[in-house]
């Protein structure tokens, strides 16, 4: 028997790695950015186009559903095809997208754009955390590296209501999409001055039936949620909906199990540590797009401030997340993933549960505290499920595993979207405060369950052993 072997890349100098990570963070940044940074203009885009709740929760999960379905395949598209070459593909149409959601001229023509800008930042973020990791061969810095990504992730999902707020202080919500045009320039030219060329050793074939199942159970469960508030719960539509989510999933886990090379490789998910990471993602951006979508509706609606005052009163939520990362990052290198995702949901519980009770009057002082420990929980959380995730599949399918807690995190966005916006769709503006109280114990759940999850991380190391069929 003769052993395949493969070329094995050049190492980069140090300053090379350290560029490429930061190329990468600035792509993650925008991607994080556009993630969150609706949530402040919604009530300016309703108003605008003429939309309400429903229609609103609509433009913000047209692009997380669409970025999660995608996701996996992005990544081995670019494990396949070139590593940059997606990077730079996904950026152009990322760019695209973003023109057309500027000069939407209806509801209908946003969704859409959003959805479009959705498979342009699928293509963005597991393809640049691959190149981190591959531009990144030792395991410690590779950890530090990933605390680096994971606060810049952070910073810019945590730091998308203000960049809002400030800018419809002085321009309308068409500028929330009109910002992402230089960025995209910038990253695309430092993308082919310093980003090396990467590919797997060996290709993988493509899981169509897999990549369409996956989207339907995303955007069937998600749409129910969505919509069950205004069809009702037990109508007929609503359990159809149950029903072909259900039957999707099954057909999913079928198929899947079955393909020699799947979309997902679903043994994986028998081991505790990798399936908690992935769980821990869903929750840490349920947790997260709960928080953003409730203050949003709480502030402008029920207490009549303006979005960048909203918007402002979260920025100690991007303080706690921009600081905590990087150290969690430091931490997992040094001890393992356990101590910073007890950390965090011990910080996420915390600050959701000052807000169990909240009122219409309640101070600005404890918002914004409750606001920084789930900012700092946010932070802790990203580096040990990234890390852990990354370490669960060999380095050749970096791309995948990179996709998977991805994926796991716009779900949790959705999904976050999805049941923040049922507590307060038919809530009155006075009564938004007693509303939204339903989803401060979800967070306060959420992050109970980081501490869960907590338990089936190593105390050291945190890595997962990828099943025969991922080698």
């Amino acid at each position: 028997m003769t052993a395949t072997t493969h070329p094995v890349p050049p190492l980069l100098s140090a300053r090379r790695r350290w560029t490429v990570l930061a190329v990468c963070c600035l792509s993650m940044f925008l991607v994080g950015l556009d993630t969150t940074i609706v949530h402040v203009g919604l009530p300016a885009i309703g108003r605008g186009l003429d939309v309400g709740t429903r229609g609103l929760e609509w433009i913000v999960d047209a692009y997380t559903l669409v970025l999660a379905s995608c996701l996996v395949s992005s990544g081995a598209l670019a494990d396949r095809f070139g590593r940059r070459r997606v990077f730079q593909y996904g950026l152009a149409v990322f760019g695209a997208a973003s023109l057309l959601c500027a000069l939407a001229p209806s509801v209908g023509v946003l969704v859409a754009a959003r959805a479009l800008q959705g498979i342009g930042a699928s293509m963005l973020s597991p393809v640049a955390l691959a190149i981190v990791v591959n531009a990144m061969p030792d395991p410690r810095e590779r950890a530090q590296a990933i605390g680096i990504w994971a606060s810049v992730f952070g910073l810019s999902m945590a730091a998308g209501p203000v960049t809002g707020g400030a800018l419809l202080a002085g321009l309308d919500w068409r500028a929330l999409f009109w910002i992402n045009a230089p960025v995209v320039g910038v990253v695309l030219l430092l993308s082919a001055a310093f980003v090396p060329e990467s590919r797997a050793p060996r290709a993988r074939r493509l899981d169509l039936p897999g990549q369409v199942l996956l989207t339907m159970v995303l955007a069937v469960a998600v749409g129910v949620l969505i919509e069950g508030p205004h069809i009702g719960w037990t109508s007929p539509a609503a359990l159809a909906g149950y029903a072909w989510a259900a039957a999707a999933a099954a057909a999913f886990v079928w198929v899947e199990s079955r393909r020699r090379e799947p979309l997902m490789d679903l043994r994986l998910f028998r081991r505790p540590a990798f399936s908690g990471a992935v769980l821990g993602a869903v929750t840490v951006f349920v947790a997260l797009n709960v928080t953003l979508l409730l203050n949003t509706f709480y502030l402008q609606h029920a207490r009549g401030w303006t979005p960048l005052a909203a918007g402002v009163v979260t920025l100690p939520l991007a303080v706690g997340a921009t600081v905590c990362a990087p150290w969690s990052g430091r931490m997992v290198g040094r001890t393992g993933p356990r101590l910073p995702l007890l950390l965090a949901g011990g910080f996420i519980t915390a600050g959701a549960l000052c807000l169990v009770r909240l009122t219409p009057h309640t101070s600005v002082l404890l918002l914004s505290a409750a606001y920084a420990l789930i900012g700092m929980g946010f932070g802790f959380a990203n580096a040990p499920i990234t890390n852990t995730a990354v370490n669960g599949l060999p380095p050749a399918r970096a791309g995948v595993a990179g996709a998977i807690t991805s994926t796991a995190r716009q779900l949790g966005a959705a999904l976050g979207i999805a049941l923040a916006g049922g507590l307060v769709t038919a809530a009155h503006p006075a009564d938004l405060a007693h509303a939204s109280r339903a989803g401060w114990v979800l967070v306060a759940v959420c992050g109970v369950t980081l501490l869960l999850v907590a338990r089936t991380a190593r105390a050291r190391g945190g890595a997962v052993t990828a099943s025969p069929r991922a080698r």
